[in-house]
This record gives structure tokens, C-alpha cells and sequence, in this order.
């Protein structure tokens, strides 16, 4: 059956704008303290009042990020900047690192034990600057992402629990991040600076990280870029690595280079391939590169953003390279991920599902799961689909 991506892109607009934005403006705002709750049970009630703040992070930047892209909303421009006063004030560190948690009221909980609190403080900062055009905002996301840099050669710093020398591996997840993390803030940098951040983070994910001989991204891999046969070497992460495709190619797209453009979406396909669960249907959770056990006991669970992140590469795979087999598992992925995470009676998406597509915890929001992957790939896949 041909596809009607006018159709198409309005199922993914109207869900964005008619379910997930309302879910989280109606639930999430604390009105007392300042910030968002973000664990939230099946019908929005909050939980647990604990503050996360990667995830208070990823919230200010989706409603600045619609105010910028979408529509110039003043109420999605109130809720951003709700949560950015909150940040400001509690967020960090003398030193400018950003905790992992806090209580309801401010006051931290987890200590800033790695940089992925920093990375969605920077995007946050750096996307409210464009909305309001406010210097002090600008000043944060810079200050933020040029700690970054500096930290990620070692995120954890003090707080990492491997002993130094033994088995000293680097994590994809610094330069997947970094991808993704130096567009949204190009805005504010120097463009030397943003070009030599873009063609090292292209060169690890897709030299370093990419392992030719089975097509799949290994998630850890010694200094010198050098398979580590161990749990943590032979790990596979599939979302992780679809993911990252479709960050390297927008930067494929903003150098204007097809040849990787091409190279990323079949390392999309190659991923995908190896990642799917052929009996139940859906993308693993954690695998192994050769196949033997792996020490996540969560390993065969079936997560909300893996496949939202997955069609966001496949559609954008498919506009840039007309790869018919982009489209093909599109409406493969797409069939199983409408079939199994929006909740029709409350609103919102489940995120959790045990490997054969029934429903593990019925919340929607969490410690892990916020008010970022489903509004963003509504977004991206509404977008890419009126393009084509």
C-alpha cells in the first residue's frame, strides 16, 4: 500500500500537539517549588517529587525548541523558561557542575557524578537563548558545554568507580552526544570550534566506534579504538547507535556530504537488522557483538525512545537517500511502536515493555523517561514526512 505522507505527517503533528504537550503542561508543572515533576504514574500523578536534572533539562529545551521551531507559543515560552529559573537557581555546582538530582525543593540529592547532566543544562540554555534572546542564558550554555569539553576525556572524573589502568575503556555516549550537542548550540561558538568538535565526534562514531567486520557500534572500546573482549567491550546498545545516526546525518547535511550520509543510513539498516527480535518483533535493549550473554538483565526489554529514535533515522535515511529499505522498515518499526506505546485511555506513551510487547510499567514518566523522546521524534518524523 503507497504511504500518504501528508496523512502521515499530520497523525504525527496531531499527537505531538493534541496528547503528549498537554499531557505534560497539565501534570508536570510544579507550581510550588518551581521546576517539573517528571515521575508521573499512568494517569499523570505524581509519584515521587525527586528532581532529575537531565530530565528538568530536556523539558526547558522541547518547549523552547517548539516555541522556535513549531509555533511562537507564549505558554510553551512560560513553561520553558518555569523550569530554566528553577535550573538557574539550583541546578549546579559552584564550579558549574550540574547535580544528577535534587529534592523537590532544590536541594541536591546526587552529586555531579558524569557530564550528561551538563549536556541537556547546555541544550536547554543554549535553545532558551535563541527564544528569549537573553545573554545570561547564552553565558550558561557556553560556560556548560566548554566544561564539557574539557571533562570528556574523563566524564566521571572522581566519581568513576573503575580502577585506573586495568582496563581503561572510553564510552560511545560522549561522542554521540557531542554530535547532537554541538548543532543545537552553534548559535553561540566560534565556527572553528564547532567544526573541529563536528569532524572529530563524525571520526569516532563512525571510525572508532563502528566496527566494520559486523556493521554495529560498540558502546565501549579501548583508548586506542581497539576491541575489548569483556561485558563492556562486546556490549551493543541498538538505540544508542540508531540514535546517533540521525545526529551524524544532520551533520552530514549541514557539510553538505552525501558519502556519509549514504555510510550512516546503511549503518542504520546493519543495526537494525541485527537488533530486531525476530519472533516477538521489536529492538532489543542490550546485546552482545558476539552473540554470548550479557551482564543487563534488562537485555530483552522493548523501550519507547529506542524505537522513536529508530524511525527518526529510517525517515530521514529514506528523504536523503530514497533507500527503499529506509521505508520498508519504517512502516515495519512504525507499526510495532503504534501498536504497543501510546496509551489511548490516559494520554502519553508507555515506555516499558517486557520482550513480548506487554506493558511492564505502566508509567509515564520517571527517573529515566521525561517529556523528551516522544515530543521530540513527533517533531522530527512530522517534519521530515511533509518534507517528502
Amino acid at each position: 500500500m503507497k504511504i500518504n505522507f501528508s496523512d502521515l505527517a499530520k497523525k504525527y503533528k496531531d499527537e505531538l500537539l493534541d496528547n503528549v504537550i498537554p499531557f505534560w503542561e497539565k501534570h508536570s508543572v510544579d507550581k510550588e517549588y518551581g521546576g517539573y515533576f517528571t515521575c508521573l504514574d499512568r494517569a499523570g500523578n505524581v509519584y515521587d517529587t525527586d528532581k532529575f536534572i537531565w530530565l528538568q533539562g530536556r523539558q526547558v529545551w522541547m518547549f523552547s525548541s517548539l516555541y522556535n521551531n513549531l509555533e511562537k507559543n507564549k505558554r510553551w515560552l512560560g513553561m520553558a523558561e518555569h523550569g530554566a529559573h528553577f535550573l538557574e537557581k539550583f541546578g549546579c555546582d559552584k564550579d558549574g557542575n550540574w547535580y544528577f538530582s535534587l529534592n523537590r525543593e532544590g536541594k541536591p540529592l546526587i552529586a555531579p557524578y558524569n557530564i550528561f547532566s551538563d549536556c541537556f543544562a547546555t541544550m536547554a540554555f543554549g535553545q532558551l537563548s535563541k527564544a528569549t534572546g537573553n545573554e545570561r542564558y547564552a553565558e550558561i550554555a557556553v560556560n556548560t558545554f566548554k566544561n564539557i569539553i574539557k571533562r570528556s576525556e574523563n566524564p566521571k572524573g572522581k566519581y568513576t568507580k573503575s580502577v585506573a589502568g586495568t582496563r581503561p575503556l572510553k564510552s560511545f555516549s560522549v561522542p554521540m552526544t557531542l554530535c547532537n550537542l554541538s548543532l543545537e548550540i552553534e548559535h553561540l561558538l566560534e565556527k572553528n570550534f564547532v567544526d573541529e568538535t563536528i569532524d572529530r565526534c563524525i571520526h569516532e562514531v563512525t571510525e572508532v566506534f563502528y566496527d566494520k567486520e559486523s556493521g554495529l557500534i560498540r558502546e565501549n572500546v579501548n583508548p586506542d579504538g581497539s576491541f575489548s573482549d569483556s561485558f563492556d567491550g562486546r556490549l551493543i546498545n541498538p538505540g544508542h547507535g540508531l540514535e546517533a545516526m540521525w545526529f551524524v546525518m544532520d551533520l552530514a547535511l549541514r557539510n553538505n556530504d552525501n558519502n556519509l550520509m549514504q555510510k550512516v543510513t546503511g549503518m542504520t539498516l546493519d543495526i537494525l537488522n541485527y537488533s530486531w527480535d525476530k519472533e516477538y518483533g521489536g529492538i532489543y535493549y542490550f546485546l552482545d557483538i558476539k552473540g554470548k550473554p550479557v551482564q543487563q538483565l534488562e537485555w530483552d526489554q522493548k523501550l519507547w525512545w529506542v524505537h522513536i529514535e529508530t524511525l527518526i533515522s529510517l525517515i530521514k535515511g529514506y528523504y536523503h537517500t530514497k533507500n527503499p529499505d529506509c521505508l520498508k522498515w519504517f512502516e515495519r518499526v512504525q507499526e510495532y511502536t503504534w501498536s504497543h506505546y501510546p496509551d489511548p485511555q490516559y494520554g502519553e506513551w508507555f515506555g516499558y515493555l517486557n520482550r513480548r510487547g506487554e506493558v511492564l510499567l505502566p508509567l509515564k514518566g520517571g527517573k529515566w523517561k521525561g517529556c523528551f523522546h516522544v515530543p521530540r521524534g513527533m517533531y522530527q518524523i512530522s517534519k521530515i514526512l511533509e518534507k517528502i
